[in-house]
């Protein structure tokens, strides 16, 4: 068999497979008067490929592009001029706060969470939509710590059952 060949060639089409996927959410987009163009996709996949790395994470689709791109193109404080610098931004805040949380919470919460904090309080400044997401992972992190200490020393909690 030609196993590492077919590997390759699978490897090969799978970022004109995610473009494929991104060039078609325009149709969606455009109503909000905002379009990618394939250099766009390519300079976002690019950075969301070097924060995943430097994140140290593996996605296995681009589920979370996807739903990032739908969900911000219908913010007011989006334009067509920095509309792929600020999907490029929101990924970096997107997985770090995923870092954070230790992923105590799912993409889609937490996209869904950061499109309304950047409408509602931060009114399109992603310094600001950062900084309060910072804060609610402080918040998750105690929460964390409380519940671990709520189970320290309670035998009962790590008995197995016979």
């Amino acid at each position: 068999m030609f196993w590492p060949r077919i590997f390759q060639s699978l490897n090969a089409s799978v970022p004109e497979l995610y473009a494929a996927e991104l060039l078609g959410l325009n149709e969606q987009t455009r109503p909000y008067g905002v379009v990618l163009t394939e250099q766009e996709i390519a300079m976002i996949m690019v950075a969301r490929d070097q924060v995943l790395q430097s994140y140290g994470r593996v996605e296995l689709g681009i589920d979370v592009t996807k739903e990032m791109v739908e969900q911000f193109a219908s913010s007011a404080y989006v334009e067509q001029e920095s509309y792929a610098e600020t999907l490029m931004a929101l990924h970096e805040i997107f997985y770090n706060l995923k870092n954070e949380t230790e992923d105590r919470i799912s993409d889609y919460q937490l996209i869904h969470m950061m499109k309304r904090l950047y409408e509602e309080e931060c009114a399109g400044s992603l310094d600001l939509l950062q900084s309060r997401l910072e804060a609610y992972a402080e918040q998750c992190r105690v929460e964390a710590m409380k519940n671990d200490s709520d189970l320290e020393g309670d035998d009962a909690a790590w008995q197995l059952k016979r």
